[in-house]
């Protein structure tokens, strides 16, 4: 069923994973550019595999279980792109001149986040459908 909650939460994730890479930047360099995900196309194509991860698990509402295994493949999506931010921050030149770390780097924080409750909205609705099976 699409109008469930888990649905908000998947919705919520595509437009966190391709929505707000647009308008929050990753980082400030040492010259000043703010460098947005569009810059990198190895994060651009991250966060727009995972939106279009969470938009395929939208539409697989009558399928629980490859809903659930999408969204654990997408949280573990976040995380790769989550560690790749924290390394690409630890590696940034510039202690001596001031760096700028952006809010763009949280963005799969708040992705995993949205997935997790997802995730246990449709487990929640597995373990329902399987108590009204084991009725009848």
């Amino acid at each position: 069923m699409i109008q469930r909650i888990q649905t908000i939460y998947l919705l919520l994730t595509v437009i966190i994973s391709a929505g707000l890479i647009f308008v929050f930047h990753l980082w400030t360099d040492n010259e000043g550019t703010k460098i947005y995900a569009l810059d990198n196309y190895l994060y651009l194509g991250l966060f727009l595999g995972s939106a279009l991860l969470a938009l395929t698990s939208i539409f697989r509402f009558k399928d629980r279980k490859s809903q659930f295994v999408l969204g654990r493949l997408n949280i573990i999506l976040n995380f790769i792109l989550l560690g790749i931010f924290v390394y690409q921050s630890l590696s940034l030149s510039g202690e001596i001149n001031v760096s700028e770390k952006g809010i763009g780097i949280l963005l799969p924080i708040f992705s995993i986040v949205c997935l997790v409750l997802a995730n246990k909205a449709i487990k929640k609705d597995e373990d329902l459908v399987k108590s009204v099976d084991r009725l009848r």
